[in-house]
């Protein structure tokens, strides 16, 4: 249920005043790219980093943090985000080359990383540009492509805590796994260092070319999507599958609720195919994610994050969702 202008107001009257910017009941759907969802109770966007340490220290520790980064593999539920929803702009978006090393802050674009990067003939970054989202959500997720992750390239990360707490993390204290790392999601990653080698530039240009149209060839980069669906399974009982074969042998390719579809071209992505909800969004990956099971004994694992709370209209229609974390 949506929180009342009362409510709003107390929230907005219990937090410090920062030096960015600090709105109540802010629309969120646009800055995804699914285009659905509902509203944080509160928007923060620092002006720096001392911005935000600052806010952070004097937060109630009552009141929640939630970090968002492009909206690219996420979901928000359409009941929208209570607490403080935090978004770096341009002041956490910037990128240094430092030798063999590129530092970004926790915003910059992962295609403007790879970018950088070329552009200092430095190699082995190339896959970040078939990688949707900032480099701190990157980090967040170990994401990878084309036989890559970023603990592969990962020297260092700067972390914020939800004290305000400043963190200075070398690679092997983030505890990659597979899609994951070890770090709190409550954590904010505001700069990154990663080790290239050096090489030529026509080749790191080829090779990004080749990730760029490798990706426009298989994925729907030009729907409202957000990304992978579904993590590969790695136990056994998988044959070696990946999600999307698992998915196309359930017959799941093209199946539909309202306006969510699973895609065509890559049944490992949902696609809001006009005016899906969230609500569409999550039911239809729950029913995929029922046939595989039922098709080939695999419980797939969401790969997108899901946040916020599911709106009145699906808790009562869905009152076991009242439950669910």
């Amino acid at each position: 249920m949506a929180a009342s202008a009362f409510q709003l107001r107390r929230l907005l009257d219990r937090l410090p005043t920062p030096r960015g910017e600090l709105r109540a009941d802010a629309p969120l759907a646009k800055g995804t790219w699914f285009r659905v969802g509902g509203s944080a109770e509160a928007l923060f966007r620092p002006r720096d980093i001392d911005d935000l340490t600052e806010f952070l220290k004097a937060k109630p520790a009552d009141i929640p943090v939630t970090v968002l980064g492009a909206g690219t593999n996420l979901l928000i539920r359409d009941g929208g985000v209570d607490g403080v929803v935090v978004r770096l702009g341009k002041a956490f978006a910037g990128i240094r080359v430092e030798d063999d090393r590129v530092v970004a802050g926790g915003a910059a674009m992962d295609v403007n990383v790879a970018r950088a990067a070329a552009g200092a003939n430095l190699a082995g970054l190339e896959f970040l540009s078939g990688i949707p989202g900032t480099i701190g959500g990157a980090v967040r997720m170990n994401a990878g492509a084309y036989g890559r992750e970023l603990r592969d390239v990962i020297v260092s990360a700067d972390a914020v805590d939800p004290r305000g707490g400043r963190h200075a993390l070398k690679g092997p204290e983030l505890g990659f796994t597979y899609r994951a790392c070890a770090i709190p999601e409550s954590w904010i990653f505001v700069s990154v260092t990663l080790r290239g080698s050096r090489g030529a530039s026509g080749a790191i240009r080829t090779s990004m070319a080749s990730v760029r149209a490798a990706r426009a060839e298989s994925q729907p980069i030009r729907s409202k999507t957000g990304g992978s669906t579904f993590t590969n399974p790695t136990g056994p009982e998988a044959g070696g599958a990946k999600a999307w074969e698992l998915i196309d042998r359930a017959g799941c390719r093209g199946l539909r609720r309202g306006d969510a579809v699973v895609s065509n071209l890559h049944c490992n992505f949902l696609v809001n195919d006009g005016a899906a909800t969230a609500a569409d969004l999550e039911a239809l990956g729950e029913e995929v994610r029922r046939r595989v099971a039922e098709n080939s004994g695999v419980v797939l694992h969401w790969e997108i994050r899901r946040i916020g709370k599911h709106d009145r209209a699906f808790l009562a229609r869905t009152p076991s969702a009242r439950d669910e974390a």
